[in-house]
């Protein structure tokens, strides 16, 4: 059983985003959810609390479909450190803020 669990992450291009980049073995409670109706083309409200890991909402989805996502943000600090972090893990991101 833990063969094929390991087997279907591994085919689970979100999965696959998750742990290469992020290097989180599986997604928190609701994150999977809010990606596969993202990455299924619906419209989506997720409200969630801070620390709930809503970030990965919108990063996992960009790296699995590639392109360019532009996520607005009135937070700087938090613009700047994901942008440090995706950096880190390789992969292409900026910021464009009230400090440039």
């Amino acid at each position: 059983m833990q063969v094929m669990a390991a087997s279907i992450r591994a085919e689970d291009p979100k999965r696959r985003v998750l742990k290469d980049v992020f290097g989180f073995d599986d997604f928190r409670p609701g994150q999977a959810d809010v990606m596969d109706a993202l990455l299924g083309g619906r419209h989506v409200l997720a409200v969630m609390p801070t620390g709930a890991g809503k970030s990965v909402w919108y990063q996992v989805p960009a790296l699995v479909l590639g392109g360019l996502a532009l996520v607005v943000s009135p937070l700087v600090a938090l613009m700047q450190d994901q942008v440090a972090a995706l950096r880190l893990a390789g992969v292409a991101a900026d910021t464009i803020n009230s400090s440039l």
